[in-house]
């Protein structure tokens, strides 16, 4: 049996996602990304901004400044993830969006798995 190219996923390596969400404040979103790192949620977590969001709320268009926050984790971890977002955000309806990483270094799916797999 030929084993699995590096970065290929296998029914015992979960798959890798980036989560994404949006605060009103560096400092919020400091502390999202802080407290999700902290709690093992996330192996990493990136904050950039300021950024320009326009949506619709409450039946009208809002324009928006804001910061993103993009968090590193893994498919088994994304359900507390989540539960963690919700919990620690102050908006009503928080951009929680998951995306799953097609390709991922060896090296680096072992650290991130490491580092969410231990709380």
């Amino acid at each position: 049996m030929t084993p699995p190219a590096p970065g290929t996923r296998t029914p015992h390596t979960p798959g890798v996602l980036t989560v994404r969400t949006t605060t009103d404040s560096a400092d919020k979103a400091a502390a999202l990304a802080r407290g999700a790192v902290e709690a093992r949620l996330a192996a990493c977590a990136q904050v950039s901004g300021p950024l320009t969001s326009v949506y619709h709320w409450q039946k009208a268009i809002e324009t928006a400044e804001e910061w993103q926050v993009e968090f590193k984790t893994t498919e088994a971890r994304y359900e507390a993830l989540e539960a963690h977002l919700l919990a620690a955000h102050d908006y009503e309806t928080p951009e929680i969006l998951a995306t799953p990483v097609v390709r991922v270094s060896a090296a680096y799916r072992e650290w991130l798995e490491r580092e969410v797999g231990a709380p």
